[in-house]
């Protein structure tokens, strides 16, 4: 039967050769370079989900597997001394930590899935995945160191760190927010002096055009009370005239 994708279109073939590659134990494949890349493609993503899980929640409440309490035990029953704050790469890799590890890692066969499936861990457990702070282990390796930092705290300071960059990040942005909400506040105070400004020069305008209007309207009276004493005077003289022609007779 075919194995397909969740769109139902055919998987190449490629990729089913590599996927049944990677359900093998370790010790079956020997040094291919091409198993060796695809082992070490999804040992990197498997390690960037983890990272991004310790750095989201506190680890002391990370559940990894339905026998993380087992594992655990064991662990320090096994390992009682061992620091696991900052790995000494000597004690997982060293013929004499290999002979005691193999036992411990043994007993989880068939209880963790993919109990020895390649993966990076961390040796400084307050630093990320770089070259320089990861090596190799298998996978109840990984389980059992990082179980044990997350229970004893190691881990949180990792989760601190990207919190607290995450903090600094909202408070930057929200100055940023206050700023620019403060500079349209200023627009448009401005805008509203403008307005104000230009309300104050029209009134003005008008003030003085109706007080020009008024000074004509007294300039129309005056002439028109000139021109009407005028006329009276030009009455009383034509009587005054009236009045010698009627004496002269």
């Amino acid at each position: 039967m075919a194995a397909t994708s969740a769109t139902d279109e055919p998987v190449s073939g490629e990729l089913v050769s590599v996927a049944h590659a990677l359900s093998l134990p370790a010790e079956s494949y020997g040094n291919d370079p091409d198993i060796e890349m695809a082992w070490a493609m999804r040992a990197m993503q498997h390690a960037e989900v983890y990272y991004k899980l310790i750095s989201s929640v506190d680890p002391q409440f990370l559940k990894l597997t339905k026998v993380d309490d087992q594992i655990y035990s064991e662990f320090r029953k096994n390992f009682e001394k061992l620091k696991i704050d900052v790995l000494d790469p000597e004690e997982l890799k060293s013929e004499s930590a290999k002979e005691k590890w193999r036992p411990f890692c043994l007993k989880f066969n068939g209880i963790v899935e993919d109990f020895n499936y390649g993966t990076l861990l961390r040796l400084d457990c307050s630093q990320g995945y770089t070259e320089e702070n990861t090596i190799f282990a298998p996978r109840i390796q990984f389980f059992a160191i990082e179980i044990a930092r997350n229970r004893e705290g190691y881990n949180k300071a990792v989760y601190i760190s990207v919190q607290d960059k995450e903090g600094e990040k909202e408070v930057n942005n929200g100055g940023e927010k206050r700023a620019d909400s403060g500079e349209e506040e200023n627009t448009k105070k401005r805008g509203e002096k403008g307005a104000d400004s230009g309300e104050e020069d029209n009134t003005k305008n008008r003030g003085e055009k109706g007080a020009e209007s008024g000074e004509e309207k007294e300039e129309g009276i005056n002439r028109e009370e000139k021109t009407d004493k005028g006329g009276e005077k030009g009455e009383e003289a034509d009587k005054d005239i009236s009045k010698s022609g009627e004496k002269a007779m």
